[in-house]
């Protein structure tokens, strides 16, 4: 897949810089809470919308059967974004697991896993394919 050829590329790229401004004036090594408070007052620009702790009502058989709580529901430019912030090395397993979960029981495209780690911070785009 050419990088032209991405989904949302651009609006990825819009979360991404504010994940990576706000490891530039934090750094690495505080709670996720204090990660996701800064990214509530870095995501308030203009064009930007977003719920923080967004509700994903789950069914099955029609039946309601519980709720997940997404990080972040971002709207840019119509786009509709997942983000999930964890802190941590490694993408575990069981978190992009969660983040699949996430987009097809709200029936979107695109999420963003996100880990700040004492050095950096990386992130990994996962597209649902149903």
């Amino acid at each position: 897949m050419k990088r032209e050829d991405l989904i949302y590329k651009d609006e990825c790229y819009k979360i991404v810089g504010i994940l990576f401004k706000v490891f530039k004036e934090l750094g690495g090594t505080l709670l996720e809470h204090h990660y996701q408070k800064a990214i509530v007052v870095a995501l308030k620009l203009p064009g930007i919308k977003f719920t923080e702790q967004y509700p994903i009502k789950l069914y099955y058989e029609g039946k309601f059967i519980g709720i997940f709580y997404v990080d972040f529901l971002i709207e840019i430019g119509g786009a509709k974004i997942i983000l999930e912030i964890k802190k941590g090395q490694l993408f575990r397993k069981k978190n992009i697991k969660q983040v699949s979960n996430y987009l097809k029981a709200e029936k979107l495209k695109l999420g963003i896993l996100a880990n700040f780690t004492p050095s950096g911070v990386i992130y990994k785009r996962i597209v649902n394919l149903q």
